[in-house]
């Protein structure tokens, strides 16, 4: 499997739906994120079963997302109109409703084999997410089996600590989170965070 980190995300164009609902035939990832950061997580397939309870737990967070400036795409190997319908079923009848984000439809699997998550032989795609930067450059990358739902406030602090490297050049040190000391990367500043942190970790 590749690792992506460090590399330009791929790019893609496809048909998808939108969060407003709109159903477009060319959904371009780096137009739709230009100058942005971005999440793009893959699920294996609409009306499944881990699925919804992933997207429906993006969607609650979505505005915090929006508050950070990045945006979020979900895509599987479903139809646009696939997607829609699951938008269209209602929680309570196993749908995920109007979720706020765009949701890609990778029926070729073009997407899920250039971001290197296709089952070899499901034939649908691993539970990866990939966290983008402005530049368009994946800076995290997590890829879980089909039976593991991922966690989508460990994504939201990774957003977080990239965005907090960016702005103060430091690096994040284990179980950072917003608000907490961030080291120097140097040996003085390991020694530093340590002498005052070790017993937190």
């Amino acid at each position: 499997m590749s690792v992506l980190v460090g590399r330009p995300a791929p790019d893609f164009t496809a048909a998808a739906v939108l969060g407003s609902g709109e159903i477009v035939d060319t959904f371009t990832l780096s137009e739709a994120i230009k100058g942005k950061k971005a999440v793009i997580f893959f699920y294996p397939l609409d009306f499944t079963f881990v699925c919804p309870s992933e997207l429906i737990a993006f969607d609650k967070r979505y505005e915090e997302f929006q508050k950070r400036g990045v945006e979020v795409i979900g895509v599987s190997i479903d139809s646009q109109f696939s997607h829609n319908a699951w938008r269209n079923t209602p929680v309570n009848e196993g749908g995920i409703g109007p979720v706020k984000y765009t949701l890609v439809a990778d029926v070729k699997h073009e997407i899920c084999q250039a971001y290197d998550v296709e089952h070899p032989e499901a034939g649908v795609a691993f539970r990866g997410s990939f966290l983008i930067d402005g530049e368009g450059n994946v800076r995290h990358q997590v890829v879980n089996d089909l039976p593991l739902g991922r966690n989508i406030d460990e994504m939201l602090r990774m957003v977080d600590a990239l965005s907090f490297h960016e702005e103060h050049g430091e690096v994040c040190p284990a179980g950072w989170t917003e608000g907490k000391s961030g080291m120097d990367a140097s040996p003085a500043g390991v020694a530093k965070y340590l002498s005052e942190e070790a017993d937190k970790l």
